[in-house]
């Protein structure tokens, strides 16, 4: 089946809007690196759009009502935001779902120790990397130091100009013979992302005197002793903005694309939604997607489901279980993540009939998971046919595919974890080029596209009858 290029099916007046959204996402993209920070620009935007915290609304006994816009923050790693609609509840709700962590390299617990004249972070990386790709390349330090008495500081070293990046090292070239014969994965291995991260001594320390000097700054600049490091969550990511690529400035080069590009959409439809709708609206913003959707922040836990226990005892008036299992068993949701891009220069691990073409819109992924279809969703026909009516009426550009070739390869969603409940789920984003790099790319038009999708989404998706 052929599809029509994207930029070709743009009407009259889209393209000011596909960039003003573009730089929209620019701006949410450099401003959440971390899963913490998308969660801090995510409630300040939800502020910004009149939603109110759900736990206010609880611990004030107040009563939810059609129309009404309230959001939650998890832990400070998660982000939920409804409006509430005219239909019951238990109707089900127009659900997008993404999540905001994205692959990088956490510094681990004890990780401060000095050698050959260097000051080094001891790191553990994050998600499906290719280690090779994160040395040699100037790296910033996001994330927070908790302390004993309670404090918590705040660190984002390395965006601004005027500070410091730190670097992991790479063997030159004149001496890398053997590091050349050795396979991509084992070319840089994990116990060598060593960040470094000072060189020059401290006068009068006799031992350690670089690592001294270090901690000497963090101690005057942030409060920060060493001991402090077992209560941090410090991550390295790349430095910089993210930038337009081309000379026609149609992609985005930045880090973080899998899976913020489909995060931000998926939020800026719920804020950006006018009225009531007739089912309830819910965007989620998901954390630990990359390392299998584990921990209290990961969709494979209970938050969700205890968040939603809340919100549906307090507009049914009871803490009535059945209302929240009907409510989760007849929702609709987009599991919005990305797809991998159909990249020429690596053709032979697509199939080009079923790939997502970068340009061509946004992307249904009917089943992920990896060769036999394990740990897929395969969601139903009927489901899928609800789908393809709603973004042709929107007059949507939009594609399907598979995540390569049978048997080259797969990836997960939280789709099917959400898939539990009974609710119907498909995979929905855009194509990644480079995808889980620190620098990924995406076009602006599958962008827009999505954004798109999910706005028609969540005002026309709605029960049916198999």
């Amino acid at each position: 089946m052929y599809r029509k290029n994207a930029w070709k099916a743009l009407q009259d007046g889209e393209m000011a809007k596909l960039e003003a959204f573009a730089e929209k996402y620019k701006a949410y993209l450099d401003a959440g690196k971390t899963e913490r920070e998308c969660v801090t620009e995510s409630v300040r935007q939800a502020k910004e759009a009149g939603f109110v915290n759900l736990d206010d609304v609880l611990k004030e006994g107040k009563q939810l009502k059609a129309g009404d816009r309230v959001y939650c923050n998890w832990m400070n790693k998660c982000f939920m935001a409804w409006v509430i609609g005219e239909n019951d509840i238990t109707a089900g709700m127009n659900i997008l779902g993404a999540h905001i962590d994205s692959p990088r390299i956490d510094v681990k617990q004890n990780p401060l120790f000095e050698n050959g004249g260097f000051a080094y972070l001891d790191t553990h990386y994050y998600g499906g990397i290719k280690k090779y790709q994160w040395v040699a390349s100037p790296l910033a330090l996001h994330g927070v130091v908790c302390k004993k008495d309670g404090t918590k500081v705040t660190i984002a070293i390395g965006e601004d100009e005027n500070d410091p990046v730190f670097y992991i090292s790479d063997l030159l070239i004149h001496l890398a013979a053997d590091q050349m014969g050795k396979p991509a994965g084992k070319v840089i291995e994990g116990d060598a992302l060593d960040i470094i991260i000072g060189s020059a001594p401290l006068a009068d320390a006799e031992k350690d005197p670089v690592k001294a000097q270090v901690l000497a700054i963090l101690k005057d600049k942030y409060g920060i002793e060493e001991e402090d490091f077992i209560s941090a969550e410090l991550e390295a990511v790349p430095a910089g903005k993210c930038r337009d690529v081309g000379f026609d400035r149609a992609l985005i080069a930045g880090y973080g694309h899998d899976d913020r590009v489909c995060a931000y959409p998926s939020m800026a439809a719920v804020m950006d939604f006018e009225g009531t709708p007739a089912y309830t609206l819910c965007a989620v913003l998901t954390d630990k997607e990359e390392i299998g959707s584990v921990g209290a922040t990961g969709m494979g836990s209970m938050y969700f489901e205890n968040i939603m226990a809340e919100l549906v005892a307090n507009l049914k008036g009871c803490g009535n279980s059945l209302y929240l299992r009907r409510c989760l068993k007849n929702s609709r949701m987009l599991s919005s993540d990305v797809s991998a891009g159909y990249d020429p220069n690596f053709a032979g691990v697509f199939e080009k009939n079923n790939a997502s073409i970068v340009g061509n819109g946004v992307t249904f992924n009917k089943f992920t998971g990896s060769r036999g279809k394990s740990g897929s969703n395969d969601c139903n026909a009927e489901f899928v046919a609800q789908v393809r009516k709603i973004c042709d009426d929107a007059e949507v550009a939009w594609q399907t595919a598979e995540l390569g070739k049978v048997d080259v390869g797969g990836g997960g969603t939280i789709a099917y974890i959400c898939a539990k409940y009974g609710m119907n789920v498909i995979d929905c984003g855009v194509p990644v080029l480079s995808m889980h790099a620190p620098w990924e790319a995406i076009s602006k038009v599958d962008l827009w596209q999505e954004y798109k999708c999910y706005c028609a989404f969540i005002k026309n998706a709605k029960e049916f009858e198999y």
